[in-house]
This record gives C-alpha cells, sequence and structure tokens, in this order.
C-alpha cells in the first residue's frame, strides 16, 4: 500500500512556467549551471543550485549558498514569479520528447515512511556528500523543489483519469530549449481526486527511476523534521512526512542506453586487446557504420577507427537480475579483467555518455583521444523492477531515462 498525497503546491505563475523551468541541478557542472543562468536569468536552476550564483571563493556546502537559495526563492514568491493553490491537489505532468514519445505522470507527495518500509524501492546507491548537500537545501529552504521521478505497475485507473484531464485546460504548455514539450493540468474532480488516492492505496509498490539522492535527502530531512518535533512535544502528521514525486505508469517509460568509452587499452596493443575481447565476446567484422545493439546481450564497440559488433557467449550469461544486466555482462566480463577497470565509480579511465548523444558522440570521443567506447542495449523497466523487488543495487549508471523532468514548476513548502 502506497501512501500518495494532495498538496498545496507552490507553482509558477500561469505566464512564467517556460522562463523558470529547468533540467535538475545535478546534470549541470558549476560552470555550465552560470552559463545556462546566464542565457535564462529567471531560472530555477539558480535556486537549486545557487553556488552557481556566488562567487568561487565560497566553499563548498557553505552556509551562504542555502541562504542564497532561500532568499531567492523567498523573492521569487513575494514577486509573483510564484503562486500557491490554497487546496491541496493533484496535478498531471506531461513530456513530449521531439521524436513524438510522451509520458503523463500524476504529481503529489510520496511518504517517507513508505521509503523507510521498502514500498518505495531503490536501486541505486547514493553518497553522502550528496546527500548532505539535498538535506541542507531542502532544510534552509523549507521547501521541497526537485520531484522524485517514480514509475509503478499501473492497472489503468491512473490512465482513465489522465485520459480525462488531458482533455481540459491545461496550466502550462510550453516547449524547452531541447525540444521537449512541457504541459500541466490541475486534478480539480474530486472524483479524480479520490480515484488517484485509491489507486495507490492499492499499488504494493513504487519504484525510484531517477532522483535517488534527492529521494534519500528528502527522507532523511523529513525524519530529523520529525525527530525535532516530536522532542519539542509537537504530534501528528507534519508537511515533512511526505515528499515531492511525480509518478508515472511504466508502460509509459522509455529508458536510453547508457554508454561507455575508456581512456586506454590497459597497456595491450590493438591485436591483443581484440584477440582478449574474443575469449568471452563474439567478435564481428570490422565496419565504418555504427553498431547499435539490437537486443540484450549484443553491444557496439569502436576502436582503431572502426565499429565491431560484439555479442557476450552463451557460457558467461547469468539468470541473476544485476549479473545478467547488460551493464555487468560487460563489466565483468571485458572492462574488469581486460582492461582492469575495478571500480567504475571511482576509476578515472572511464567516462559514461547518455544514449540521447547518440552513438557518433562515442565515436567522436574515440577520436579525440579515448582509446575504446561500447555502445549498449538498453536496460529495460522489468529489469530495474527485478532489481529494485530482489533488494539488490544496479551497477552506476545503468539507466538514462529521457525526457528528463523540470525542476521548478512545483514546490512542495514543508
Amino acid at each position: 500500500m502506497a501512501d500518495v498525497v494532495p498538496f498545496s503546491c507552490i507553482r509558477p505563475h500561469e505566464d512564467r512556467a517556460s522562463e523558470v523551468a529547468s533540467l535538475p541541478y545535478d546534470v549541470f557542472s558549476l560552470d555550465e549551471a552560470r552559463s545556462e543562468i546566464e542565457r535564462h536569468p529567471h531560472s530555477f536552476l539558480r535556486i537549486d543550485l545557487a553556488e552557481a550564483t556566488l562567487p568561487d571563493s565560497v566553499e563548498k556546502h557553505d552556509e551562504a549558498i542555502y541562504a542564497r537559495a532561500k532568499a531567492l526563492l523567498d523573492e521569487s514568491i513575494a514577486d509573483g514569479t510564484y503562486v500557491e493553490d490554497d487546496e491541496p491537489s493533484y496535478y498531471l505532468y506531461r513530456l513530449r520528447a521531439a521524436d513524438g514519445r510522451s509520458q503523463t505522470g500524476v504529481v503529489g507527495c510520496a511518504s517517507i515512511d513508505d521509503y523507510e518500509s521498502g514500498v518505495i524501492k531503490k536501486h541505486e546507491k547514493t553518497r553522502a556528500d550528496k546527500e548532505i548537500d539535498r538535506i541542507r537545501h531542502v532544510d534552509t529552504c523549507g521547501a521541497q523543489t526537485g520531484p522524485i521521478f517514480l514509475a509503478f505497475r499501473s492497472d489503468g485507473a491512473v490512465e482513465a483519469v489522465i485520459d480525462r484531464v488531458e482533455s481540459q485546460p491545461s496550466l502550462y504548455d510550453f516547449e524547452a530549449d531541447d525540444g521537449v514539450r512541457h504541459t500541466v493540468w490541475r486534478v480539480d474532480d474530486p472524483v479524480d481526486t479520490e480515484t488517484i488516492r485509491r489507486t495507490f492505496e492499492q499499488t504494493s509498490a513504487l519504484y525510484i527511476a531517477d532522483g535517488h539522492h534527492r529521494a534519500a535527502s528528502a527522507v532523511k530531512a523529513g525524519l530529523l523534521r520529525r525527530e525535532a518535533a516530536r522532542a519539542a512535544g509537537v504530534g501528528g502528521p507534519l508537511e515533512s512526512d511526505h515528499f515531492l514525486s511525480v509518478i508515472f505508469p511504466s508502460e509509459q517509460l522509455t529508458i536510453l542506453d547508457y554508454n561507455r568509452v575508456v581512456a586506454d587499452l590497459n597497456g595491450l596493443a590493438l591485436d591483443e586487446f581484440l584477440e582478449r575481447v574474443g575469449e568471452r565476446f563474439d567478435v564481428g567484422e570490422a565496419s565504418e557504420h555504427p553498431c547499435k545493439p539490437a537486443r540484450k546481450g549484443c553491444y557496439g564497440m569502436y576502436v582503431g577507427g572502426v565499429w565491431h559488433p560484439l555479442a557476450i557467449k552463451e557460457a558467461y550469461r547469468s539468470d541473476d537480475p544485476v549479473a545478467g544486466l547488460d551493464v555487468a555482462l560487460l563489466q565483468d566480463n571485458l572492462l574488469g579483467p581486460v582492461l582492469g577497470i575495478g571500480d567504475p565509480r571511482t576509476d578515472k579511465r572511464i567516462d559514461f555518455v547518455g544514449g540521447i548523444r547518440g552513438l557518433d558522440e562515442l565515436a567522436r570521443r574515440v577520436d579525440m583521444g579515448m582509446a575504446v567506447a561500447f555502445a549498449l542495449h538498453p536496460t529495460s523497466i522489468d529489469e530495474l523492477f527485478a532489481v529494485a523487488d530482489a533488494g539488490l543495487l544496479m551497477p552506476p549508471k545503468s539507466t538514462w531515462f529521457e525526457p528528463k523532468l523540470r525542476s521548478g514548476l512545483f514546490i512542495h513548502r514543508i
């Protein structure tokens, strides 16, 4: 049973949404964020990554960063950039990519207790330093500003609500710079509201698709506030008992490939490297044309100016939910034993390229100085669910969800 509640949303004024909506803070470096804010001065990125508005002399995690974020948020509410809806509501958020792919999710607040009990399931490991940053951001601002991307196995009830509400006038409807169209509706009908609430109450599990650090931080900030409230003798539910989420029926989601590039061949000559790869993979003929893997267990490898199709040999496949993932098969049978990449989380010789960049980007990276690139078949949503259901964790950089949720369209004050 999942507890997902409506909330009194702080959101952009109808004519300001396209100005403030921003990609998540964690897809930008500091220099990229400063450039983005220079191009879009009202971008919510200036609140989500407030250090980009401060001098380089300000230390990481300095209190001035979070004070600046709160000041900018308060200023945006005071000057009318943001408004607050009086009645708690659910919202619908549709993202339509330039290629026509579309997904619509319910915006509401999920329970920190569900996260703690395992009703909300994880598949990635989080880092303490990243959690500390977001805990302080949430706590200082008194608000959750970045929605968590959740998925669930739907029985069709939510889709029926989506079909009805999408025929009504929207709050926002704009196209971002990257060609993704963002449309938002408020769910006003009490019957639709009850259908959404009841549907999630009957859902056995929600899955974090993207935003593990934001989720962990929101939960820990909520637990700290609960502890402080209880110490002060305050009982009952708190706003911080729930965290901002967008929850999508799994059938609507698309996971893109998350590819790898490696800086060197670990001291091997090219012919030696190809021979070693052939021990556990069937290596196809070289081609000038990119090799896009057509199915699980297949890869495209760009090395020496040409592409080779690869297929893992049957003896090295696995039925284990984690070891059988394509990213794990590549790591365990090639990146580790052949190229010496022991821990891809920390090894500086490996880099990761989201599938949105295309296979030409892999070839470009190698032609510009990297040694070898690997194109992977995308992890499926069913594989993600299987790993999470087993209580296991995926290897790093296993999934790339596209399009990305925008920050700044929904704020949950705690």
